[in-house]
């Protein structure tokens, strides 16, 4: 056997479905341990016991990466996902150490692994990303209503209500809070509408046109792309059972030929 050939059996190997369902089981028996590891009852209890689990995930993981490194190649990097399995479990065997500690703590990214590990996810990744550009615009937007908002309010409420509107980057927080209409009415708008009664003809618009029509667009966006995505796989998934249905009628002819020149 080949270097070649050996390369293609190992990732042949790590491709098949049971081998991805050994890799989802181990990503979800190391989110469990390290959910385990912050309850101090627990870690009392199983301590060794979970860092032992935790560590042997760790290095099933390397060793995993390790196959595809030697199966794939250069290839490996091409991948997204490839690259984002390889940062996060390069971060986690850094040594619990000095000013390095912190990016030890972000072990626990190893969990996200789920996304690369299921499909559906790895769908909603590339849905919300392929939607990036579109909610860049709506961003921009936004942007603009919060800077337009934040200066009227600043310039309207700003003298009778300083910790709320007292400066442009105090009016864009407040203004964000009224946006998620956490606690907007009874915390923000009817204490001003005491000093400000028409306040309400800037709130109201500003809830409207934010919450319940930018917001939304973003919402369009994403579910958009999913649905572009879905549709996508599906087209992909129909032209791979045309050629594999076109592969068997064309061995069956093979197969007819043969039976007749076999009978000749």
């Amino acid at each position: 056997m080949n270097l070649a050939q050996a390369r293609s059996r190992i990732a042949d190997f790590i491709a098949s479905p049971r081998v991805q369902r050994i890799i989802f089981a181990v990503i979800a028996i190391n989110a469990v341990v390290m959910g385990l590891e912050t309850s101090s009852t627990a870690m009392a209890g199983y301590g060794p016991l979970l860092k032992t689990i935790d560590t042997a995930c760790l290095v099933f993981f390397v060793v995993e990466l390790g196959a595809k490194l030697f199966a794939l190649g250069p290839r490996f990097f091409r991948n997204g996902w490839n690259i984002f399995d390889f940062a996060v479990v390069a971060v986690s065997v850094i040594p619990d150490t000095g000013g390095l500690s912190i990016l030890r703590a972000l072990r626990v990214f190893r969990v996200l692994r789920l996304v690369s590990a299921l499909p559906q996810m790895r769908r909603v990744v590339e849905g919300l990303i392929d939607a990036l550009p579109g909610m860049g615009t709506v961003f921009l937007m936004m942007s603009l209503i919060f800077y337009v908002g934040a200066v009227i309010a600043t310039q309207s409420f700003g003298a009778d209500f300083p910790e709320w509107f007292g400066s442009i980057g105090a009016s864009g927080y407040t203004l964000f809070q009224v946006m998620t209409l956490e606690s907007w009415s009874m915390g923000i708008v009817r204490p001003v509408m005491e000093v400000h009664p028409y306040a309400w003809t800037f709130f109201l618009p500003f809830i409207l046109v934010t919450t319940f029509a930018v917001a939304n667009l973003v919402v369009g966006l994403i579910v958009n792309s999913m649905q572009t995505a879905v549709e996508e796989d599906e087209t992909a998934a129909g032209e791979r059972h045309e050629i594999i249905d076109a592969l068997r009628a064309m061995e069956e002819r093979l197969a007819r030929i043969e039976e007749r020149l076999d009978g000749k």
